[in-house]
């Protein structure tokens, strides 16, 4: 029986690329879907990418932003919230999905007003500002770490995963004698990884490293970046966002990243080798927590952003180059964080709530 579903997450794309996993899994059962997201974050043109509706809101954040922002967004929530009732009214779902992200607040605000059953997905062990808000009111919190069910009413949640799309999991071992390191700070780049990464370009041409670099920089800095690589007599290429991430992780040896959920939900989909460099400005440190549950468990290396540089970022590497059954520990073990049917899952409570609240 066909069911109508509200998907909402954006301004990265953490929040984003799950919320497609989900999607493509219920459109494939035949349900009717429409995404609500803000023009400016990645949403805007991820989603109509993969064809799906989409209806936009205009919402800022309120949590670790400028107080000049927080008034902002404040006075504008009222708004988002009845655009968002608007849109709720119109298109009747059965349920709403929230994957987070600044335009998640307004949605599950206007959800729960109209009665509408909420789910959410929390992929990190500390829950975000506005799941933490609602967290009494949704009929289940989907989490990626047992340690945020304290957050949620006895008997609301469950451990899932982070929804990973189905490619990452299907990755072949990588083929061929060359070493590519694969370089990305999420979809808006990081200026640690972007300046640690042009730092060891020298290290890497002086020392004769075999080394074929592809770097995600975001938009940002691609330009000055390219172009100053261009001049280093390496093998690789800069690009400002990489749409099929999973073909670069397949075509990688080590993946160099931050420790947001969707990045290490994908590293351990693809079991692939990594060295996390936590966000130090993450809310609640939940990179760095994200990174240590890997690190305690063999699965990855971890630098600090404080320590990345030109010269640590060489080392690590030539660490991991030069010892190939380490890399191939990490690709074994990083593999137990993997929840291949997280996504499945998330469907499944979808349906088994609209089924009840026909």
């Amino acid at each position: 029986m066909p069911f109508s579903f509200v998907l909402t997450g954006g301004g990265t794309g953490g929040h984003v690329f799950p919320a497609l996993a989900v999607a493509r899994i219920l459109r494939e059962r035949g349900h009717r879907l429409i995404f609500i997201g803000t023009r400016e974050g990645i949403e805007s043109r991820l989603v109509p990418e993969a064809g799906y509706e989409m209806e936009f809101i205009r919402s800022g954040g309120l949590n670790r932003v400028g107080l000049g922002k927080q008034v902002r967004s404040t006075i504008q929530l009222p708004v988002a919230i009845a655009a968002a009732r608007q849109v709720l009214r119109r298109f009747r779902p059965n349920a709403v999905f929230s994957m987070g992200g600044f335009v998640a607040g307004p949605v599950m605000i206007a959800a729960i007003l109209l009665r509408i059953p909420l789910i959410v997905m929390e992929p990190n062990a500390v829950p975000g500002f506005a799941n933490r808000k609602v967290a009494r009111h949704v009929y289940r919190a989907l989490l990626g770490f047992e340690a945020a069910r304290a957050c949620f009413p006895p008997g609301r949640s469950e451990v899932t995963g982070l929804p990973v799309r189905a490619e990452f999991f299907s990755l072949q071992p990588k083929k061929g004698s060359d070493f590519t390191l694969l370089i990305t700070g999420g979809s808006r780049g990081a200026r640690t990884l972007n300046r640690a990464s042009r730092e060891s370009w020298p290290f890497f041409r002086e020392r004769l490293a075999d080394v074929h670099i592809i770097h995600q920089t975001g938009a940002a800095e691609h330009e000055i970046l390219a172009r100053e690589f261009a001049s280093s007599n390496l093998q690789g290429e800069i690009v400002p966002f990489i749409s099929d991430m999973a073909s670069a992780f397949n075509s990688a040896d080590v993946v160099v990243a931050r420790a947001g959920a969707g990045s290490v939900s994908e590293i351990a989909a693809g079991g692939m080798a990594s060295i996390l460099v936590p966000l130090p400005f993450a809310a609640d440190d939940h990179q760095r927590k994200n990174a240590q549950a890997l690190v305690d468990a063999g699965a990855a290396r971890m630098v600090l952003d404080a320590e990345m540089d030109g010269e640590r970022l060489f080392r690590e590497v030539e660490l991991l180059r030069n010892r190939p059954d380490e890399l191939a520990t990490l690709r074994e073990r990083v593999r137990q964080f993997a929840h291949p049917a997280a996504a499945e899952r998330a469907a499944e409570v979808l349906e088994e709530v609209s089924t009840i609240s026909r």
